[in-house]
Order: structure tokens, then C-alpha cells, then sequence
């Protein structure tokens, strides 16, 4: 029996939660072994997990503005690391991140040093600053410490083309991993995952989403760790195989050089690689620079993100902001100390010739007949072409999709499917929680910020929220059609989502917490002068295939950064100083004790 309020009792009601999907895996797994098929194992999966997470999101509902902006500022640090982590391991970092790592080798670790790397940032310059201030959304801090409208609206505006660009890669996410769960195209599966993010986000808001967010990890973790720990067993290499992989490295490398990866004759295995230009050829001196400027790109993104800085808003104070943003960090640190591990052995499954998984140097009639290939083929997600008709397949004659490695490796390993179907319910967790709280930025920025502060400033609670939920559909609908496009992967739509926000928001956000002389016209020139630069260099770069100093599109950050501050310091040095109330407000800001600056009700 639960005594006292839920905030109290979150340990006991997740740990009951955990203990539950425990028991739901092993009765799929006794199911599995009287006979129940693999499709409806799946579909099992992915249904009883979002039904519940919007049976959490129905249970979270509010007309109160305080909880569906920042879910009451009540959420304990280890809960809000919880669900920051689940906000941050999205579908890129659940899906496709060790597909790149896979297929790119070492370069793809600069996603994963500049995503863990954007914490300490976070932690240092962001967070607890963000949260004594007592702002609902990043827009509202860049309105209110620089004044007026127009640098409000400006933050508006690189919000919701950041925050769009990501959700259409979590969307994106959805629909691979519903495509092949519930056997059903792509285009018809991004609108599926939509309804199960709606379902999660828009009656509660924050709230909701917060108590979504740490269901959803805890599903996410047990599934992405269940498989590597799986087959690192099965091939010897101990139940942690975090340290004992190294073999396996040099495994895969002796393999790669006897069926010729990196041979002119095996180069269009490139083509499967939705990125290029992160893998260079040994001796290339541009390689460093690539991983240094991409790892760069991605730590500023990572402290720009609003869905991400939002979430600090949540906590009931400033140290408990800095306590979870630890707390954050072990979380995400599991996930991604993992992925290396996994794309190494599940591509030593496919190449080892001593193991019944392989399938390089197999005859193309057998390896066609195996269950997994023809179910990710007819789905468009894998295809094997027998190019020069001599009947066995070669390396670079088997073609896959990197965001599928992680969904399809418990059908590579040869793992019960019932491994497969919890790793489909984590891809979905991952890409779902993190559109939830894209969603939710977007929405609350243009509910805030745009309609209530600029449009209609008398307007009432009911109407407030009303507005931002009829946005949540919008934009999820414009982002699942655009999704459905598949016009970039989803390591690719990230990519330049964290550039455009570094580019535009990355050094008003920093310099409007640590430069008391930064105005409003530095702050207005910055977003704008930054964000212009990055996304002119995106267009020219990503259209001419040129480059300038070897930054592609994916790190074009790098160019809207510099122009940003420089804009943002020229001018306000070249304009009046702040009044001495902003710069009261500034101190206070950078003061951990006492009272929010902004009162509860701005």
C-alpha cells in the first residue's frame, strides 16, 4: 500500500513499473516457447508499451500552466536524469548510432564525445542558471534578459526549425521500427508512432511527458543492454563485454581485410552509409580535424537544444538542477558505452565464417532464404545483389540500412525473437520520448512565447493550453509527413539539428548568463547574424558538394558559431549597455540561493 503523495513514492511506483515489464518479457518469452510467432510477439511488444506510456500520459492531464510547462517544478533529480536521459537517447542514439559506427568506424565516436561532452556545458554554463532564473521555455530566458519582443521572436524561430528538424528524425525512427514490428510500410508506419507521441504528451504536457520519459527509459536501457550482454556471452566474451571487446576488434579487422573492405572493388559498400565524409582513410590529415569540428558542433548543440534545457526547468531547485544533469549523465553513459560493443560483435556475426550467423563467403540462395533478410527486404530496409552471378555473396554485394543494425542484430545473432521484439519496444521508447519532448518544446514556445507574450497577452489558462495543444497535433502531423519523405537519415537530420541551434542560440544563451554588457540588439544580431551563416553554408555545401576547410553539412556549426559571437559582441559594444535592472537581474541570476528571479505566474 502507497502512503503519502507520488512524489514520494516514484521509487516504489518504478520499481513496481520495472518489475512488471520484467515479467511481461518472460511471458513472451514462454509464449515464444509454446509457439506463439514471432510477428505477434512483436506487435505485443510495441503495443503493451505504448499503452502504457499513454495510460501514464491520460493519468498525468492538467489544465494547471505551472505543471504542463515545468510539471510543477517537483521532479526529483534522479527521476529528471531519468527522463533527461530517455529526452536525450533518442532514436539516433537508440537506433542508428552504432549503425554508423558499424559501417563508419571510429569517426562516428565524435556524435558520441560531443553529445556526452555537451553535459559538461550544460552543467557549467546552462542549467542551474536556466533554473534560477525560472523561465517555462529557452525563448522566454532570451526575452526576458535582453527585453522586447523581436529578440523573443527570433528565438521562436531557430527553436522550432531545430526542434522540427530533430522530430522528423525521431518520427523517422518510429516508422522504421513499426514497418518491421508490425509488418506494415514506412509511410503508414511514421503516422503510427505519431499517435502513440501524441497520445504521451498532449493532455499533460511536462508533466506527463516527465513520468513518460522515466517509464520510457527503463525500457530502453533493459533493451538496448539485453542483446549485447546476450551475444558477448554467447561468442566468450564475458556477460560485460565493455572490456573484453578488444579481441573482437581485431577479429573484425582480419576479416574486413580478407573479404577487401576499404578495395576499390568493395567501395560501393559506402553507398549504404547515410553520412560521409566522417570515416577517412588511414593517413588522411583531415580526419582529426572532421572529428574534432563534428565533436564540437555537437557539445554546443547539446547545450542549445531547448527540449533539452527545458527540462532543468522541472526541478524544485538550483542544486537539485545541478545534481540531475549528473544523474543525467550516468544514465546516458550506460547507452552509449555500449554502443561500440554492439555494432562490434553484431558485425563479427555476420563476417566470422566459424559462426553459424555469417553470412560474407555464403552462397546468395541460402543467405536468401534466411527468415531475417527476407523480412527486412520486403520491408526496404536491407537488399543482396549478386553482381558478378557467381552465386556467393561478397561484401560489398549486401546492402543495409544503418538505423535497422541495432533492430535487426537479435535476428543477425540468432537470439530468441522475443529479444527482438524488446528491442523494437526500446527503438520505440527512445524515438518517442525524445519527439515527445520536441514536441513539447515547439509547442510551448509557440503557446508562450509567440501567442501568449506577443499575440494575445490577456489570454486565460484554458485558452493557453488549448493553443499549445492543438500545435502539438499540427506540428506532429507537418513532421510526420515530412519524415515520410525520407529526404536525409536519421543521423543526418540530427546532425543538423544540434548546428542550427548552436549557430543561433548557442552564445545568446551563454553570453545572457555570463556577459552583463550583452543587449538587445548584440542578442538580436547574434541569433540572427549565426543562424543565416549556418544555414547559407548548409545550403551551399549540402547543394555544390563543396566545402570550405573540409566542413560538409553535418558540421555547419562551425561556421554559424563564430559569426554569432562576433555579431553578438560587435554590436553590443557598439550600442547602449544594458539598464542597471538587467544587470541586477543578471547578478541575481548567477546567485544559487534564494528565489527564482521570475515570479510563478510571469
Amino acid at each position: 500500500m502507497l502512503k503519502g503523495n507520488f512524489i514520494d513514492n516514484l521509487p516504489k511506483i518504478y520499481g513496481l513499473y520495472t518489475g512488471g515489464f520484467i515479467a511481461f518479457i518472460l511471458l513472451m518469452a514462454v509464449l515464444e516457447q509454446m509457439g506463439l510467432g514471432a510477428d505477434t510477439i512483436g506487435i505485443l511488444f510495441v503495443a503493451f508499451t505504448i499503452f502504457i506510456y499513454a495510460a501514464i500520459g491520460w493519468l498525468s492531464r492538467t489544465m494547471q500552466v505551472e505543471a504542463y510547462y515545468v510539471a510543477g517544478r517537483e521532479v526529483p533529480p534522479v527521476f529528471n536524469g531519468m527522463a533527461t536521459a530517455a529526452d536525450w537517447m533518442s532514436g539516433a542514439s537508440f537506433v542508428a548510432l552504432a549503425g554508423g559506427v558499424y559501417f563508419g568506424g571510429h569517426g562516428y565516436l565524435a556524435f558520441v564525445v560531443g553529445w556526452t561532452g555537451g553535459y559538461v556545458l550544460v552543467n557549467s554554463l546552462m542549467a542551474p542558471y536556466l533554473r534560477k532564473f525560472g523561465c517555462y521555455t529557452v525563448p522566454d530566458f532570451i526575452g526576458t534578459r535582453f527585453g522586447g519582443n523581436f529578440a523573443r521572436l527570433v528565438a521562436v524561430i531557430i527553436l522550432v526549425v531545430a526542434s522540427f528538424t530533430y522530430v522528423t528524425a525521431q518520427i523517422n525512427a518510429t516508422g522504421t521500427i513499426a514497418a518491421r514490428a508490425l509488418q506494415i510500410p514506412f509511410e503508414v508506419g511514421v503516422w503510427f508512432g505519431l499517435l502513440g507521441i501524441l497520445l504521451c504528451s498532449m493532455l499533460g504536457g511536462m508533466r506527463a511527458v516527465t513520468w513518460t520519459q522515466v517509464a520510457q527509459y527503463i525500457v530502453l536501457i533493459i533493451a538496448y543492454l539485453a542483446p549485447v550482454i546476450w551475444m558477448s556471452n554467447k561468442q566468450g566474451f564475458g556477460i560485460i563485454p565493455h572490456f573484453s571487446y578488444g579481441d573482437a576488434v581485431v577479429r573484425v579487422a582480419e576479416l574486413e581485410a580478407l573479404v577487401g573492405v576499404g578495395t576499390p572493388a568493395a567501395e560501393k559498400i559506402a553507398g549504404v552509409s547515410v553520412l560521409t565524409g566522417l570515416h577517412n582513410a588511414p593517413g588522411d590529415n583531415m580526419a582529426a580535424w572532421k572529428f574534432v569540428t563534428l565533436a564540437l558542433c555537437m557539445m554546443a548543440g547539446t547545450a542549445s537544444l531547448p527540449h533539452i534545457l527545458m527540462r532543468y526547468f522541472t526541478t524544485p531547485t538550483v542544486r537539485a538542477a545541478r545534481k540531475s544533469v549528473s544523474w543525467s549523465l550516468l544514465f546516458i553513459f550506460l547507452l552509449y558505452f555500449t554502443a561500440p560493443a554492439l555494432a562490434t560483435l553484431t558485425k563479427l556475426q555476420l563476417l566470422d565464417p566459424t559462426l553459424a550467423t555469417s553470412i560474407i563467403g555464403k552462397a546468395v540462395a541460402d543467405v536468401n532464404a534466411l527468415e531475417w533478410i527476407q523480412k527486412w527486404s520486403s520491408v526496404g530496409m536491407l537488399a543482396i545483389s549478386d553482381s558478378n552471378g557467381d552465386g556467393i555473396l561478397q561484401i560489398n554485394e549486401f546492402f543495409m540500412r544503418p538505423d535497422i543494425v541495432v533492430l535487426a542484430t537479435p535476428e543477425i545473432a540468432g537470439l530468441p525473437y522475443v529479444v527482438s521484439g524488446l528491442v523494437a519496444a526500446g527503438g520505440m521508447a527512445a524515438a518517442m520520448s525524445t519527439a515527445d519532448g520536441l514536441l513539447l518544446a515547439i509547442a510551448n514556445a509557440l503557446s508562450h512565447d509567440l501567442y501568449y507574450k506577443i499575440i494575445d497577452p490577456k489570454a486565460d489558462t484554458r485558452h493557453r493550453l488549448i493553443v499549445a495543444r492543438v500545435l502539438l497535433i499540427i506540428i506532429g502531423a507537418a513532421g510526420a509527413a515530412v519524415a515520410s519523405l525520407k529526404l536525409t537519415g536519421i543521423l543526418g537530420a540530427v546532425a543538423w539539428a544540434f548546428c542550427f541551434a548552436c549557430s543561433g542560440l548557442f552564445f545568446p544563451l551563454v553570453l545572457g548568463v555570463w556577459w552583463k554588457r550583452a543587449n538587445r540588439a548584440g542578442a538580436i544580431a547574434g541569433m540572427v547574424a549565426g543562424f543565416l551563416a549556418g544555414s547559407i553554408y548548409l545550403y551551399w555545401t549540402y547543394t555544390t558538394g563543396n566545402t570550405w576547410l573540409g566542413i560538409d553539412h553535418l558540421r555547419f556549426g562551425i561556421i554559424g558559431m563564430p559569426v554569432s559571437l562576433v555579431a553578438m559582441v560587435v554590436v553590443s559594444l557598439m550600442t547602449p549597455e544594458p539598464d542597471a535592472e538587467i544587470q541586477a537581474m543578471v547578478d541575481e541570476t548567477r546567485d544559487p540561493s534564494g528565489k527564482t528571479v521570475l515570479d510563478m505566474a510571469h
